[in-house]
């Protein structure tokens, strides 16, 4: 924390290393979360209640209740550990208050939305299938964007992102 509200974190190589190292790992995750959801389903509702439901054409099973809760108990406790690290970083960005708080929470609700329309698929209405579909898009967008950000910050140099959370003047 000190080397952010000092200003030290633009100077400091080993400490912009960390981040940079970090931005690369989540980029990993990223790039393998939308592999891994192009390999399961696609950008289509159909794909998506297939996946879920099941598909007896594809002999595709229905996502059981007990799958779902072992997934859903390890994407909650994993993105919330990324989601807490990234988003702090925020914190530490010359840019508004009111932007961090969107930088922040729309990431969180992103994957909250992604991981529970699932949920809303398989045991509610197929429909939810919009909604599976626009929270990994909606989740993809934010940590692409986190991960910018955070790399845009620690090579801007600004000591005035955490005093006042205001943009500072260049």
């Amino acid at each position: 924390m000190r080397f952010v509200v000092t200003g030290e974190w633009s100077r400091n190589r080993l400490l912009q290393t960390i981040v940079v190292l970090y931005v690369v790992y989540v980029a990993g995750l990223w790039l393998t979360n939308a592999l891994l959801y192009f390999h399961k389903m696609g950008l289509t509702p159909g794909s998506v209640t297939d996946y879920y439901l099941g598909n007896e054409e594809r002999f595709l099973s229905p996502r059981s209740y007990q799958g779902l809760l072992e997934v859903s108990h390890f994407h909650l406790f994993a993105m919330g550990m990324l989601l807490l690290v990234l988003t702090h970083l925020m914190l530490f960005v010359p840019v508004a208050n009111g932007t961090k708080a969107w930088l922040i929470a729309l990431p969180f609700l992103a994957a909250a939305v992604d991981e529970g329309a699932g949920w809303g698929v398989r045991f509610v209405h197929p429909l939810f299938a919009y909604v599976k579909i626009a929270g990994f898009l909606l989740l993809q967008g934010s940590l692409l964007a986190l991960m910018g950000i955070a790399l845009w910050a620690v090579f801007r140099g600004s000591t005035q992102a955490y005093r006042s959370g205001e943009p500072s003047s260049p």
